[in-house]
C-alpha cells in the first residue's frame, strides 16, 4: 500500500431519478460486469414495489433501511506480542455506509424470492422495520465487538 498520500475520492454523480448519491452507490455495488442499466432496472423496480408501503416514499424507506443496517462498532485484528486480538473499534461514516450497502445486497442475494427485484424490495422493507439478514449481520458485528471489549485498550 502506497503511503505517499491518501487516494483521491472519486466524484459520484447523483442518481437521475431520485437525485441521491447513495442510490447511485448502491446501484454501483449491485452491478455485475459493468451492466449498470440492469442494476438500475433492478433498483427502480424494487423501489416501485415498495412505494407507498408503511405510508412512506420508497426513497425514505431505503434511507431508513440503510440507517438501521449501518454499524457503529466492529472488530479489527491487532497483533500484540505474538498473539492476535480482536480489538473493537468505532466505524468511520464512509466505511459504515459501505458496509451497510454491502450487507443489504448480500442479504438480498441470499433471499429465496424469484427475481432480484423482489429480493431487494423484501430486504429493504425488512431492514426498514428492523428485521432481516442484514440487521442480523449488524447485530452479530456489535455482539462480537461487545464480547471483545476487554481488548479495547489495544486500540491504536
Amino acid at each position: 500500500m502506497a503511503r505517499r498520500r491518501a487516494a483521491e475520492k472519486r466524484e459520484i454523480l447523483k442518481d437521475p431519478k431520485y437525485g441521491d448519491v447513495v442510490v447511485t452507490k448502491f446501484m454501483n455495488c449491485l452491478m455485475y460486469d459493468g451492466k449498470k442499466s440492469v442494476s438500475e432496472r433492478i433498483m427502480y423496480g424494487a423501489f416501485d414495489r415498495i412505494h407507498g408501503k408503511n405510508g412512506k416514499s420508497s426513497l425514505e424507506l431505503f434511507q431508513e433501511a440503510l440507517a438501521n443496517v449501518r454499524p457503529t462498532l466492529e472488530v479489527r485484528s491487532r497483533r500484540v506480542g505474538g498473539a492476535t486480538y480482536q480489538v473493537p473499534t468505532e466505524v468511520a461514516p464512509n466505511r459504515a455506509q459501505a458496509l451497510s450497502i454491502r450487507w443489504m445486497i448480500n442479504a438480498a442475494r441470499n433471499r429465496s424470492e424469484k427475481t432480484m427485484e423482489e429480493r431487494l424490495a423484501g430486504e429493504i422493507l425488512d431492514a426498514a422495520s428492523g428485521k432481516g439478514a442484514a440487521i442480523k449481520k449488524r447485530e452479530d458485528t456489535h455482539k462480537m465487538a461487545e464480547a471483545n471489549r476487554a481488548f479495547a485498550h489495544y486500540r491504536w
